[in-house]
């Protein structure tokens, strides 16, 4: 699907409010106290409950288009994606705001593998040219922002191993979101990734208890702002655009990430911050201004 400059243009300022509104649930999982296996649960389920409406809509208006084989399609990305939420959860608490976000957002560093083995598709030179520069922000960053320490080193280890299962999970996003509507394939996956979760927590703390305010409603904005809305508008991206613009795109994260962990947190980055922003940005409209903005 080619898209007009002016679709281009509206497709574009959604992925970058879908990357906005992911900037916010490091925030919120820093500031839960609830087990991190809970916290990633609930926040899947709570998208699955506020989405499943529209599931059944579509699948009313599309008889004989959902069955096992769709089931099937979403289990391997609703399992990596449980696996990211998990670790990502556990991870952030155990390191600095710049850091989690930083880390487990480097997604373009590994999607040019996975688009590469599922569809063949390689990366072109101004999509290298553009990552190469985002990735020139983050190193800037990294050496600004990053903050390692014996306590804290483990926590970017999970946030790494975080960031290969998302980026797997986007991969094969790209690939079975376009065999059926979006919410026939994102409303089971996020089931089935809350109730692998949800099991997966049962191992180490029981669910039925009594929960604070405090987390009840960090569970919900993170069910519904970093999950529902950034999860579902990055696979609803993949639609229209190259596998590595996406990529490149959710690389601004940070940015976003950081400065919210200096308004809630006050961890200040250094006067490089904003050099770095600057270049991240900037390899964004490189990875965009290639004219890949459509389904491949």
């Amino acid at each position: 699907m080619v898209l007009s400059k002016k679709q281009t243009v509206l497709h574009f300022a959604l992925l970058l409010f879908g990357v906005l509104s992911g900037a916010t649930a490091v925030i919120m999982i820093k500031a839960s106290t609830e087990h991190p296996f809970l916290v990633a649960s609930y926040r899947l389920l709570v998208a699955a409950i506020v989405l499943t409406p529209l599931f059944y809509r579509d699948t009313r208006l599309n008889p004989g288009l959902f069955g096992w084989q769709q089931v099937r399609w979403a289990a391997v990305p609703a399992l990596c994606l449980a696996i990211h939420f998990m670790s990502w959860t556990a991870g952030a608490r155990m390191t600095q705001v710049a850091n989690a976000s930083l880390i487990a957002n480097m997604t373009a560093v590994v999607m040019p593998f996975f688009v590469w083995v599922i569809f063949h598709e390689r990366i072109t030179r101004q999509e290298i040219f553009g990552s190469l520069f985002t990735l020139a922000g983050l190193a800037v960053l990294t050496g600004s922002s990053l903050r390692f320490s014996n306590t804290g080193i483990t926590g970017d280890l999970i946030c790494f191993g975080s960031m290969l299962c998302f980026a797997l999970y986007l991969a094969l996003g790209r690939k079975n979101g376009q065999r059926v509507t979006l919410w026939m394939y994102m409303v089971p996956l996020y089931w089935m990734a809350g109730l692998i979760c949800l099991g997966s927590a049962l191992f180490f703390v029981n669910p039925i208890k009594a929960y604070t305010l405090p987390n009840v409603l960090y569970i919900r904005g993170l069910g519904l702002v970093p999950t529902t809305l950034r999860h579902t508008i990055l696979n609803y991206s993949l639609k229209f655009f190259r596998g590595q613009v996406v990529s490149v795109t959710n690389l601004s994260q940070p940015i976003f990430a950081t400065l919210m962990g200096l308004v809630f947190f006050g961890e200040r980055p250094s006067p490089v911050f904003l050099i770095a922003s600057i270049l991240i940005l900037a390899g964004i409209l490189v990875v965009l201004s290639a004219k890949y903005a459509e389904k491949a």
